[in-house]
């Protein structure tokens, strides 16, 4: 039996009424968002309004202003300023930064502030503000700046302390500095000072120390225009030292009538003798006759 594909029918398949299909339900979700954006627009408004009226802030120093002057009338108020340290530095620029008055508001002075400005004076290493009550005082502690050398650049000189750094303040030694001629000779001078302040005698006859083309040193003793000069090398520095220290104490080369003495050399010294003056011409020659 052939079957036809026309005679074969699917039953329809029962429907069931009661399932209905819909789509999500969106607008809980968009009115939430909405309202959101409202309220952040509000709050953005709240904001501009507030900045442009500074009314947070004229709240705020209306309530530091009650706060200081409830204080000032229960007794924090300075008594006194104690400075500890001062050397060279002026009373006036102190009291220039510290800007307090005895009856101000002890609790109202900003002491960091006054600590950082103080730091930046030219004689001030470092500082400390503190305050202590009952009795009511201020207390600013300085550690000013030691001057190791002079430095002479472009006709002026200019105070160097221990680290090496300059001193942009005017200055007047009360005894013989030693004197430092160079570009960035501040920047090795403890370098230098380390190797010849080991003979404490020579040292004190040094007058001069210039730094030559950013690499050396040449050391003056004596005198500055008739003195004689010691050219040190680049390296090994302080060997070159040494050996002059050494003839020094069993030569007595700093005893003679010299104007150069060259160490750059490792195997071998220069130097160069002096021409005797006039007077001294004479003066040799009288003792060689009195000799004969």
């Amino acid at each position: 039996m052939i079957f036809r594909k026309k005679d074969i029918s699917i039953p329809a398949q029962p429907v069931d009424e009661n399932k209905k299909i819909s789509a999500p339900k969106l607008w809980p979700y968009r009115l939430l968002g909405n309202i959101v954006i409202l309220v952040a627009i509000g709050f953005g408004c709240l904001g501009i309004m507030i900045i442009k009226s500074n009314f947070v802030l004229q709240k705020l120093s209306s309530l530091s202003d009650h706060f200081y002057q409830l204080t000032s009338e229960m007794g924090f108020t300075v008594d006194d300023i104690l400075i500890y340290g001062r050397d060279k530095t002026s009373l006036e620029e102190i009291t220039n930064i510290a800007n307090t008055r005895h009856g101000d508001n002890i609790l109202r002075v900003d002491i960091h502030q006054m600590k950082a400005d103080l730091e930046q004076l030219p004689w001030v290493k470092s500082a400390t503000v503190s305050r202590s009550y009952f009795p009511n005082i201020l207390r600013i502690n300085m550690t000013e700046r030691q001057v190791q050398s002079l430095w002479q650049i472009n006709d002026k000189f200019y105070p160097i302390d221990m680290d090496g750094s300059v001193i942009h303040t005017e200055f007047t030694p009360s005894h013989p500095m030693l004197i430092i001629i160079g570009k960035n000779a501040p920047k090795h001078i403890n370098e230098l000072l380390d190797i010849i302040e080991e003979d404490e005698e020579l040292f004190n006859r040094i007058k001069i120390a210039n730094y030559i083309s950013n690499r050396r040193w040449n050391i003056i003793i004596d005198d500055f225009e008739n003195g004689i000069t010691i050219k040190l090398p680049q390296e090994n520095m302080d060997k070159a030292w040494k050996k002059l220290i050494r003839l020094n104490k069993t030569k007595g080369i700093l005893k003679r009538k010299l104007t150069i003495i060259d160490l750059r050399f490792e195997n071998k010294i220069l130097v160069k003798p002096r021409r005797m003056s006039v007077e001294e011409r004479l003066k040799l020659k009288k003792g060689l006759e009195k000799r004969t």
